[in-house]
């Protein structure tokens, strides 16, 4: 292994915080339009493009879920940047294709592969997380983080995922070490490990519930807004300007809560960021004002600052090094699967107890996974104790 410079770690952050940048908005340039493209396909019934539509935006999220933990076990022995340009080259391959299908079918096939090739985000994620200082890993992800929100936030560019290519290929300097298969075996089971197993678990099935309340939101949030507003005005526009607000408030606070929990200790900003969710939650359903659904939006932001980032950040601290990649593979799949029961889960309590419903169930939701956070894992009940 090649000997570290001390300042490389912040290089790779910048470049990789830019390929993120440009995942982000080759992301927010397909998935706006999805389902409008699918119906310029083909003749379909109002039922028959709303299967269609869900079918093609799904089938990306499953294969995700189940192809990560292989691409992470890969990242861990050939190297996470080889993973990156992997991504990179097979995502401007697959969605370049999908301006040139002429039935629904074909599209949802190029969003299969589309899955097979995922992997940029939670990739930069483990190389950031492998090669930067751990006392400053919850700053370097919060910075990240923002990367690809940003993106997301500000829209495509033309040959933004070639660019991506570019970046990783030439600027992102890796010190790695392959592991052989040999190697990898001699470690033992993923539970001889990890010193504690049981945390990694928790942590993992923290990021699909908070991943889930995020998205059982998505389904419904521009419908709320057109009841909101009566159905008068420019419903559209407001839409997605709520829609944009949490990004922006992600944006600002991720960096700083992610140094915070460095200094002061990473649980006690999970802890906040789980009640201020459930806080901020819990009213959306209630509003009368479009206006105060977008402040309670930009709370949001903040909450899913503080949750995302720190996971990431505990479970790189809990987790070998080595298996940097494979835990953060994991944790892909996971959020996956929380976009896809959140999808699912936000579309039938909508219809089962109007949009009001979709807000407290997500509430509840992270109110449960919270307690049995702070039932599962000491390191949790005692952050006033490690802060």
């Amino acid at each position: 292994m090649g000997k570290r410079k001390p300042e490389q770690w912040r290089r790779n952050l910048a470049v990789l915080w830019l390929g993120t940048f440009i995942a982000g908005m080759g992301f927010s340039e397909i998935m706006p339009f999805l389902s409008l493209y699918v119906d310029d396909l083909g003749t379909f019934t109002k039922g028959q493009l709303t299967l269609y539509s869900g079918v093609t935006y799904a089938v990306t999220f499953l294969v995700i879920a189940l192809i990560s933990p292989v691409w992470g076990r890969l990242a861990d022995r050939k190297g996470r940047k080889l993973m990156l340009l992997r991504s990179s080259l097979g995502m401007a391959l697959v969605i370049g294709l999908m301006g040139f299908v002429t039935n629904v079918w074909q599209l949802i096939g190029l969003r299969f592969l589309q899955g097979l090739f995922a992997g940029y985000i939670p990739n930069a994620s483990a190389l950031v997380a492998a090669e930067t200082p751990r006392n400053k890993s919850g700053n370097a992800l919060g910075i990240l983080t923002t990367g690809y929100v940003s993106g997301n936030l500000i829209g495509p560019v033309l040959g933004g995922i070639m660019a991506q290519v570019f970046l990783s290929a030439t600027l992102v300097h890796e010190h790695f070490t392959p592991v052989t298969r040999a190697q990898q075996a001699q470690g033992g089971s993923w539970r001889q490990a990890f010193k504690n197993p049981k945390l990694i678990i928790v942590l993992l099935v923290s990021t699909m519930i908070i991943q889930m309340g995020n998205n059982s939101i998505t389904p419904i949030i521009s419908l709320y807004v057109r009841q909101l507003m009566h159905g008068v005005g420019p419903v559209t526009v407001v839409a997605g300007i709520i829609a944009a607000l949490p990004g922006f408030s992600t944006l600002i606070a991720a960096p700083k809560l992610g140094e915070y929990g460095d200094r002061k200790g990473t649980a006690r900003i999970l802890v906040f960021g789980y009640v201020f969710a459930i806080l901020m939650y819990f009213p959306q359903g209630f509003v009368t004002s479009v206006w105060l659904l977008g402040v309670f939006r930009f709370m949001i932001g903040i909450s899913d600052g503080a949750l995302f980032p720190v996971v990431q950040t505990m479970l790189t601290k809990n987790s070998p090094q080595e298996l940097t990649g494979t835990v953060f593979s994991w944790n892909q799949s996971f959020q996956a699967l929380g976009s896809m029961f959140g999808s699912l889960f936000g579309g039938i309590i909508a219809n089962l107890f109007n949009y009001s419903g979709v807000f407290t169930f997500t509430a509840l939701t992270l109110l449960v996974n919270f307690l049995l956070l702070w039932w599962l894992v000491p390191e949790i009940r005692h952050w006033r104790q490690r802060a």
